[in-house]
């Protein structure tokens, strides 16, 4: 498999905090990767930052080989932690939109997993219910052919029912060459998709390993690990 992300030396600071610090990291392609952590770890820095959205103070950042810009934009699917859809439009305009704006937007597949949800493509997006309203932004998020997915609590707010569609269109909809990285609080009903898991604490990677090795060695589940290290680190 080939290296999807490096970070190198990877440090952001807003003013007087650094919200990561010397962070180096390496995620192949293929894995479904969770990045957990409690509040102010770092993790949506992280994310920004892979996204483009925020600049790093210093440290190199690729992403399919290349420097954060237009060539990765073009390979990552982020799903972020608010709705940015125009509820005043239709799912369906919604789904135009995606088409115009990305070239890999499958529309086939965005119709195939809204015709198994049961939903109107021609309703307009204020009037579904919250659940309703994440369901739709992930089907259109998982309807790119990207090689990076980046969901930023996917499954935040929601219903353990819809929490179960969520995961089963996450790990349904992407191609396996891909990686996706899951950000979430909710660890124990992520876990079971997980590949690797990265714990972030203050700003620094305290933990980097495969579920299985984590299993095997630790003897305990991802969740009772995570209670177990952040309890002992003060939080």
């Amino acid at each position: 498999m080939s290296k999807l992300i490096e970070l190198n030396g990877l440090t952001k600071s807003y003013s007087s905090v650094t919200a990561l610090d010397n962070v180096n990291l390496q995620i192949e392609s293929g894995h479904i990767v969770g990045l957990l952590g409690p509040n102010g770890s770092g993790k949506t820095t992280m994310i920004k930052i892979l996204c483009g959205l925020l600049r790093p103070t210093s440290g190199t950042v690729l992403v399919d080989g290349h420097e954060i810009g237009v060539e990765t934009k073009s390979v990552i699917s982020y799903l972020p932690d608010k709705t940015y859809l125009d509820e005043n439009r239709t799912i369906k305009q919604n789904i135009e939109l995606f088409m115009d704006f990305y070239q890999d937007f499958d529309p086939s597949r965005a119709y195939n997993m809204l015709g198994r949800l049961g939903l109107n493509p021609d309703v307009k997006i204020k009037t579904l219910s919250k659940g309703n309203k994440e369901k739709v932004q992930l089907i259109l998020v998982m309807s790119r052919h990207a090689k990076l997915y980046i969901l930023d609590e996917p499954i935040a707010g929601v219903d353990p029912a819809a929490r179960d569609y969520i995961l089963n269109t996450i790990i349904s909809n992407y191609d396996h060459e891909a990686t996706i990285l899951i950000s979430t609080h909710l660890i124990s009903d992520v876990e079971s998709v997980l590949d690797e898991v990265i714990f972030l604490q203050n700003g620094h990677i305290a933990l980097h390993a495969s579920a299985n090795d984590i299993k095997q060695r630790e003897g305990k589940t991802i969740d009772e690990l995570f209670r177990e290290v952040f309890r002992c680190w003060g939080n």
